[in-house]
């Protein structure tokens, strides 16, 4: 692995080097893990029409009014070696889910979940029906399909899904400190690295690390809009 905070790494100087790739490492592995498992649950939620599917929008959309704190606190007991997960997880490797980096994974996976299902599930609403048709007709399987109807024309829904879960994983406070705490090199993110900074009164290096989300916040917004802006026709 390339070492890109140590001795010889090229953020060696900058500050807040760790907490800045530990979070994005974090919303890498986080965004990656929800668009391959939430693509077949924003599927199935454009797809069916049964009694389940509002429940089940319901749960998804959970993390956007929950406060994080409430989350992070039921996810701890859940992720905790007490915890039905966590016991499972400490027979099996011997290591603890909470108050570590895979422990964040699992947490910023379910409090980024909505980010990342609805707009696949808005982009999988507008797929036509007609070309669905047309391909099953000509013989070919659902998975078929998908791959060659669906995912193209949802080409947006997915970059706006990437987005929205990497820079909301990116921007995560609350969740991450309930079920990561501080601990340097291992769940001391970007934003607990600001409050950090903003506790000991070092207003400079919280300047640095907050203007970067600033501006990453800025730019992916600029880059949805853009991408997302209604085509004119000639």
């Amino acid at each position: 692995m390339v070492d890109v905070v140590g001795a010889n790494g090229w953020l060696a100087h900058f500050p807040g080097a760790g907490p800045l790739w530990l979070s994005v490492r974090l919303a890498g592995v986080t965004t990656l893990i929800l668009i391959v498992f939430g693509t077949p649950l924003a599927w199935w939620l454009s797809r069916t029409r049964g009694f389940w599917r509002v429940p089940v929008e319901a749960i998804v959309a959970m993390p956007i009014v929950l406060p994080p704190t409430v989350m992070g606190f039921y996810l701890l007991i859940l992720l905790g070696p007490a915890g039905p997960l966590g016991r499972f997880w400490v027979s099996l490797t011997g290591d603890s889910l909470s108050f570590s980096f895979s422990g964040l994974v699992i947490a910023s996976c379910a409090y980024s979940l909505p980010f990342v299902v609805q707009p696949l599930q808005n982009a999988f609403h507008s797929v036509s029906e007609a070309g669905m048709e047309s391909a099953a007709t000509l013989g070919a399987s659902p998975l078929d399909v998908f791959f060659s109807i669906v995912v193209p024309q949802s080409m947006r829904g997915y970059l706006t899904a990437a987005v929205m879960g990497f820079a909301h994983t990116l921007g995560e406070f609350g969740v991450v400190l309930m079920v990561g705490g501080n601990i340097p090199g291992e769940t001391r993110v970007i934003s607990i690295a600001i409050y950090d900074h903003v506790e000991s009164l070092n207003y400079d290096k919280a300047h640095v690390l907050s203007v970067i989300l600033l501006v990453f916040a800025f730019l992916a917004l600029l880059l949805l809009y853009f991408v997302n802006r209604p085509r004119h026709r000639a």
